[in-house]
Parts: C-alpha cells; structure tokens; sequence
C-alpha cells in the first residue's frame, strides 16, 4: 500500500488488548513467532510500518516459525470449510475443472511427501492453473531453495492479510 490515510481499523487495531490483538495477528498467521514480533511494534502510524514490521518478523522466523505458519495453511485445491479467508484466497481453484483438482490434490501429496510442508503460495489472483504450474515448477526445486520461495510466499499473503485485519471498522 502508497497510501498516507490511515484505514479505521489501524487505531482499533493498535487499541487491541495484547491478547485480543495476538489472536487477530495469529489469524493472519499461525506462527507465534511471527505475531509476537509483530505485536512487540505497536503502535503502528501507518500500515506502511505494520507491514514492513510484518516483513522483518517473516525474514526472521526460525524454522520452527515457518513450520508453524506453514501449518495454519490448508492444501491448495482444499479450502478449510467454514473459513471464508481460504475459501476467497483460494477462489482461483473453486471453478476449476474435476481434471484440474484431481491434478493439483496429486501435485499437493507429492509436494508435501519431498518437502514436509503444504505447498504454499499467495492464491490470492491466480487461477488454477497458475497455481498448478507453480506446483510443477516448484516441486524440482532443493528444499532450501523452497524454504525461501515459501518464505516469500508467506509474507505475501501476511501483507494481505494485514491488509485486510485494518482496512476497515470491523
């Protein structure tokens, strides 16, 4: 974000209990780590400094951070029922074909079988078969190589997330 207004929800966001807005950021990301560095900046004057602040704590997550924010992420192709968030971050893959699925359910599992983790990428815009060729590409990969391309990952879709947690009043 370049703009300088201050969205309504920042100021309800920074006015937060400590443990009412650590469950906010651990909506945004599993990872304790993460949400505990963040929430160690508050206040914050404008989403510029949260996000920057979010982009710190996600280039400074340990690996057990990253395995906890990889966590709180389901399957591309597999929204968590009843979570609007990964139902719309994932909207590319709603209207995909059964051919499309099955692929990318296949491409999931053998991704997670060589890296340990869920494939994870910002869905946020893409359509299935973006996020399925990214999967292809990705899974040739070396697993540090990876670590870095999820890490990047992640903080897109901090950044968007964050974005979302003070845009408005709600």
């Amino acid at each position: 974000m370049t703009t300088t207004s201050t969205p309504p929800g920042l100021p309800r966001f920074n006015a937060l209990e400590e443990n009412a807005a650590l469950a906010a950021l651990q909506e945004v990301c599993a990872s304790t780590e993460w949400a505990r560095r963040v929430l160690a900046a508050r206040p914050y004057a404008t989403v510029e400094a949260l996000c920057a602040a979010s982009d710190a704590a996600t280039a400074e997550l340990t690996t057990a951070g990253l395995e906890e924010a990889m966590a709180g992420h389901p399957p591309i192709g597999r929204p968590e029922p009843g979570d609007p968030t990964s139902a719309r971050e994932q909207r590319g893959m709603a209207g995909a074909s059964e051919e499309l699925k099955a692929e990318m359910l296949e491409l999931n599992l053998a991704y997670q079988e060589k890296f340990g983790h869920v494939f994870l990428i910002c869905a946020t815009g893409r359509t299935g078969e973006q996020m399925r060729d990214a999967a292809k590409e990705r899974i040739g990969n070396a697993p540090e190589q990876e670590r870095e391309i999820v890490r990047t990952e992640l903080g897109r879709i901090n950044r968007i997330r964050l974005a979302r947690l003070v845009e408005g009043d709600a």
